[in-house]
């Protein structure tokens, strides 16, 4: 994260592809997500991965029912 910050403020590009929320979040950074509907730029708290992260910490047992079905 320091480094991608080092980087980008020296005028540098970088393109990654994550499912983090933690590195789309990034100052400054230009965010396209991927969906059905093709390529679109996006603002970090729209994202669909935020949002599952969001309902996820919210209330993981309704997750984990699944992944935890025997």
């Amino acid at each position: 994260m320091a480094l991608m910050n080092r980087v980008a403020g020296e005028g540098g590009q970088i393109i990654c592809a994550t499912h983090s929320p933690v590195l789309s979040g990034l100052p400054g950074a230009r965010i396209l997500e991927l969906g059905d509907d093709g390529i679109r730029e996006t603002e970090w708290d729209r994202l669909q991965v935020v949002d599952h992260w969001r309902r996820f910490l919210a209330r993981p047992d309704l997750y984990l029912r699944y992944a935890l079905e025997d």
